[in-house]
């Protein structure tokens, strides 16, 4: 299968997903509670797509949409991490256009 980039990829992000899903349980501890819970998204986020990616090659279009789940776990899950890391919300902005990106990526199943 030519697409098999696809399935290391979803390894990477779903075992980078529970190192810092411990982290986040563990670890960290913003003084604000929505840092917290933003880090959460972001984590949760980015194990929902570890698992789009790891399904992108069965796809018609598998570098359309793992390259779209990857791009919105990127452009979220980062843009949401640096946000709570940073605990400054200006970090977040890349966010909505993470959020395109998911919900791109799903459509394109129907391709």
């Amino acid at each position: 299968m030519a697409s098999s980039i696809w399935h290391k990829v979803a390894g990477v992000m779903g075992a980078s997903g529970v190192a810092l899903a411990a982290y986040g349980s563990h670890g960290f501890k913003p003084a604000d509670p929505h840092f917290k819970e933003t880090f959460t998204r972001a984590n949760q986020q980015q194990m929902y797509h570890a698992f789009l990616l790891a399904l992108a090659p069965f796809s018609r279009r598998p570098n359309i949409t793992g390259g779209l789940a990857l791009a919105g776990v990127l452009l979220f899950s980062g843009s949401c991490y640096a946000s709570a890391l940073m605990q400054d919300r200006k970090y977040g902005k890349l966010a909505p256009y993470g959020g395109f990106s998911f919900m791109a990526a799903w459509l394109s199943l129907l391709l």
